[in-house]
């Protein structure tokens, strides 16, 4: 009888609770297949363009001054989805955030999308898409790994200001490092901002703007890569300094 009161309850808790994780996770997996099939079906990036921006600025405008509220909800939850699925048109939402809500407001507004999506990516590599992301972005792993290990919000902040990484592909392989949800939250709200601001603040010029590469000049680049050496400080001192 002792046998079995300790022994019955293992195998149910091992075969019980795998497979509804397992049923989630495909549901998940799912859902996101469809969200991006749907994206690419239906040409919906055509709408997060330049050009289809400043068509429609008046009507976005209009629609922002009669519905603020909604219209604040409907841009955050956009930007998660956008983030969240590593879709493309972040760069044209951060720009129709500064239009139509304020520099200021419109990179707080960024700054919320853009982290609560990058957490979500973060979390679905971790414990959903491991295995397609060690496949189809292994060879960033390596390194990674090895900044994350010395000092792992610096790396991060660093990694978020200077924007010759790509984003997506930051948010998908810092899932699979050892890296924790608060360390990577804070570090990625912080290290967008800057990039938020100057974007955001680009919108307030729509106007005159014709090519996104007019924003990204190489005095912002290099203002950005400094800024990314300035967050490694604490990352050599703690190697070099600290070594004495």
């Amino acid at each position: 009888m002792i046998r079995h009161e300790v022994t019955m309850p293992t195998p149910i808790s091992e075969t019980v609770a795998p497979a509804g994780s397992s049923t989630g996770k495909i549901a998940i997996a799912i859902m996101i297949a469809s969200a991006i099939g749907a994206f690419v079906y239906f040409d919906l990036g055509r709408f997060l363009s330049l050009d289809a921006l400043k068509e429609n600025r008046d009507h976005l405008l209009a629609f922002t001054e009669a519905h603020y509220a909604s219209a604040v909800g409907i841009f955050i939850l956009t930007y998660i989805v956008v983030t969240g699925l590593s879709l493309p048109g972040a760069t044209i939402l951060t720009l129709a955030g500064g239009f139509l809500f304020g520099s200021v407001f419109g990179m707080l507004f960024v700054n919320l999308g853009a982290t609560t999506g990058a957490t979500l990516a973060f979390l679905a590599a971790r414990y959903l898409l491991r295995d397609w992301v060690e496949q189809k972005f292994g060879k960033w792993l390596g390194p990674l790994q090895d900044g994350f290990a010395r000092n792992a919000f610096s790396y991060l902040m660093t990694l978020r200001l200077i924007p010759l990484f790509p984003f997506f592909v930051v948010n998908l392989v810092s899932g699979l490092t050892r890296m924790n949800i608060g360390s990577y939250v804070s570090a990625t709200a912080l290290g967008i901002i800057p990039g938020s601001f100057v974007y955001a603040y680009a919108g307030r010029q729509l106007g005159t703007i014709n090519s996104l590469k007019e924003i990204a000049s190489p005095n912002v680049i290099g203002a950005f890569v400094l800024l990314g050496l300035l967050a490694l400080v604490p990352t050599v001192y703690k190697k070099f300094g600290g070594a004495r």
